[in-house]
């Protein structure tokens, strides 16, 4: 599999200009998701894109409107789970009260003159369950994760943002 480059969402502050710049198919996204967001304000988001191993676009908008994470998922199907060019569209909604733990773990690379942020994972942990293979049940979680060569600084720090945006609102009564 070759490493897909795909265009910069970063410089864009709104997401639907930021979908359509970098999602495959920001239509079938943003025609899933603007419905259930309704009214409300996107106060942040952060994008996601990329080739899986059987060389199919998986592709992702999480959005926080200040009382949710509103998620969409899409993602090619495998060969002989479908017909050919078929994708698998999915929302999730999940409520702030949800999230009981927010992590994120930075590597940074030092230089002569400081430090680099070279690579961002979060995780969100949910009040919901999930079954596992062999170890019962686990807490669901949300993961995200920006690199330079996966995203570059824009992304990274957009990441960062929308991070520090949850963090500031999980917690608080929802109004």
């Amino acid at each position: 599999m070759t490493e897909a480059v795909f265009p910069d969402w970063s410089p864009y502050r709104e997401l639907e200009p930021a979908a359509r710049a970098y999602l495959r198919d920001p239509e079938i996204a943003l025609d899933s998701l603007l419905p259930s967001l309704g009214a409300a304000d996107v106060q942040g988001f952060t994008l996601e894109r990329f080739v899986n191993e059987y060389n199919g676009v998986w592709q992702e908008i999480a959005v926080c409107d200040g009382s949710r994470l509103l998620l969409w998922h899409g993602e090619d199907c495998p060969p002989g789970e479908g017909p050919p060019g078929s994708m698998i569209s999915s929302l999730r909604i999940v409520p702030l009260s949800a999230v009981t733990e927010i992590g994120c773990r930075r590597r940074l690379v030092r230089m002569g003159t400081g430090h680099r942020v070279d690579a961002v994972d979060v995780y969100l942990l949910l009040s919901s369950l999930e079954e596992t293979d062999h170890t019962g049940p686990r807490h669901d979680a949300l993961r995200f994760g920006k690199t330079l060569t996966d995203g570059g600084v824009g992304q990274i720090a957009r990441l960062e943002e929308f991070t520090q945006l949850i963090a500031g609102l999980i917690g608080r009564p929802v109004l």
